[in-house]
């Protein structure tokens, strides 16, 4: 604890001193010389004359230090038994060349990118590429159906959407262009052009506006990282909506940055090269922070996993994961173990596989009932 006891200190007795320092784990265009404009409160700006790109942070600066052959993202999906790893020089060069589809489609900094996707790889790639061109992303979780896709529409304005053909639920396949189509006529403020994914299990109708994301990444001229203001917006996500219309939550991507980057060693423990796994969905905060930005800024390894914890095919597929990619943290909510204690009671799967690595269990999202805290045996991994 006086490790603890010295870091908490300093962040409260010299809180511009101690940002400042956090900041310098970034690589900065511009580097900040104030940590934050407090001027106009409630509306506080973090590193207000910094300049950076996120996706260069994430990314290409990995790349450079000699670290582009280490696992950046590894895709692991139960439900289409696929399982799939980019290095860091293979998700910039990816990134990179959506970034110039984007761009291609007339997409520049300050735009709004919709992205409507399962979890797939070329989810993290689209939020990426919009970071890469100073574009501002806007992930609306898959589940939603059309009407709640329209309202984000309207508010984001979008110039493009980001989609794919299908999703999958368990054993059900999902479509999701007719989902797309139907929120498009729904909306007032229609978005040019939609980049659709097509998938295996689904394959999508294209229309006049739709471009096929093969294709298009095909014939893509890589984009460069465009500098902005560290108080520029990263991203803009919307509430759930359930007592009102949806507020959009808007980042900003200076300090979201330098706050990503400083919990991954201190809260989580995961430095550059070890693995983290976050179950979760990057429709919601948590799948954007932990899944892609705070992993990657840092320079680990982050699982994105698409599948429920049970049922695909069975209670001991996050413990599978954990063998299999060696992961160290791992993140999750309440929900997800009481579903795998609620199948595996007696702990057989968490047996099955050896989770020797696993030295972290967060849990996160909601209320953490004592029973589940305090679970035995299936939660014996956590300590």
């Amino acid at each position: 604890m006086g490790g603890y006891e010295d870091v908490f200190r300093a962040s409260t007795d010299d809180p511009e001193g101690f940002w400042l320092g956090a900041a310098q784990a970034i690589d900065w265009h511009v580097a900040p010389t104030r940590a934050l404009d407090a001027s106009r409160p409630p509306f506080y700006r973090w590193f207000p004359d910094g300049e950076l790109n996120v996706c260069h942070n994430a990314l290409d600066r990995h790349v450079e230090a000699g670290r582009g052959d280490q696992d950046a993202l590894i895709y692991d999906s139960p439900v289409t038994d696929t399982r799939r790893t980019y290095t860091y020089a293979q998700l910039r060069d990816e990134v990179a060349r959506f970034a110039g589809v984007l761009a291609g489609l007339g997409v520049g900094r300050g735009d709004r990118v919709v992205i409507y996707m399962p979890m797939v790889p070329e989810a993290a790639v689209a939020m990426l590429a919009c970071a890469r061109i100073g574009a501002v992303h806007s992930v609306v979780f898959g589940g939603f159906a059309p009407k709640e896709l329209a309202v984000r529409i309207d508010d984001a304005a979008p110039s493009v959407i980001v989609s794919a053909s299908c999703g999958i639920e368990g054993k059900r396949v999902i479509e999701y262009k007719p989902l797309l189509d139907a929120a498009i006529e729904l909306a007032e403020r229609r978005p040019a052009k939609r980049v659709v994914l097509q998938r295996p299990q689904a394959t999508a109708d294209m229309g006049p506006d739709d471009v096929d994301w093969a294709e298009a990444i095909a014939a893509a001229a890589p984009a460069d990282c465009v500098p902005v203001k560290a108080t520029d917006p990263l991203y803009i996500l919307y509430t759930s909506g359930t007592t009102g219309k949806p507020k959009g939550v808007v980042r900003d991507s200076g300090g979201h940055a330098v706050a990503l980057r400083w919990t991954m060693p201190n809260v989580y423990d995961v430095d550059a090269g070890e693995t983290i796994f976050t179950a979760s969905d990057v429709g919601w905060v948590v799948g954007h922070s932990y899944i892609v930005y705070a992993p990657l800024l840092t320079g680990a390894t982050t699982v994105l996993y698409e599948g429920k914890p049970v049922g695909t095919p069975d209670a001991g597929q996050f413990w599978r994961v954990v063998s299999e990619h060696g992961v160290k943290s791992l993140f999750t909510a309440p929900t997800a173990f009481r579903a795998i204690k609620k199948e595996d009671p007696d702990g057989e799967f968490t047996r099955k596989y050896d989770i020797s690595c696993l030295k972290y269990l967060f849990l996160a999202g909601e209320r953490l009932d004592p029973e589940t805290s305090a679970g035995r045996p299936s939660c014996s991994a956590s300590r």
